[in-house]
């Protein structure tokens, strides 16, 4: 069983097209892709941890076929699009506003805002979010899990602390000497 991370998926939602300018040509596909990348990663014993801003504008029975549609055990952190029918949805395994839990030994405290400090911050607690859209400036041990930066799909743990690694540089090739 793997844990992924996402977080504003913003299915239903046409700002997701204008305001955050994702490639797709309509919502539709834009919809189609999101789930089609999620099942790609995401197995049906792995668990789903979506930091908020699910969907917005689609009635319940869409939101639980979205749900439906989605593989693995799903936990959402409401967000500030999320309203009562999302929230309310047949499909979470859990719902709340903040969650702290653990993943490969790492303290993760996952909340869909940003934090500027957070419990366990000092002792290396690390703080995973949504809601920016991959627009802040990171800061040490806090990673947006978004799908805008993370390839429109669900990440693992290390998948999320390796996306700000440096890529390493080719070697230049050696000068031959005349």
């Amino acid at each position: 069983m793997a844990v992924h991370f996402t977080s504003d998926t913003h299915f239903g939602d046409p700002r997701g097209l204008r305001i955050d300018r994702r490639p797709f040509p309509d919502l539709a596909a834009h919809d189609a892709a999101l789930v089609e990348a999620w099942n790609a990663v995401v197995g049906p014993d792995d668990e789903v941890w979506h930091l908020g801003d699910f969907v917005l504008g689609p009635p319940p029975e869409r939101i639980h076929a979205l749900l439906s549609a989605l593989a693995g055990r799903k936990h959402l952190i409401i967000g500030n699009n999320d309203g009562p029918a999302t929230v309310a949805a047949p499909g979470w395994s859990s719902v709340g506003h903040y969650a702290e839990i653990e993943v490969e030994g790492r303290r993760l405290v996952l909340c869909h805002y940003a934090f500027r400090t957070w419990n366990g911050m000092g002792r290396g607690a690390l703080n995973l979010h949504g809601h920016s859209h991959g627009r802040l400036t990171p800061i040490p041990r806090q990673y947006d899990v978004g799908v805008d930066p993370m390839g429109f799909r669900p990440v693992t743990l290390d998948s999320v602390l390796t996306s700000r690694r440096p890529r390493t540089a080719k070697t230049a090739p050696e000068k031959r000497g005349t």
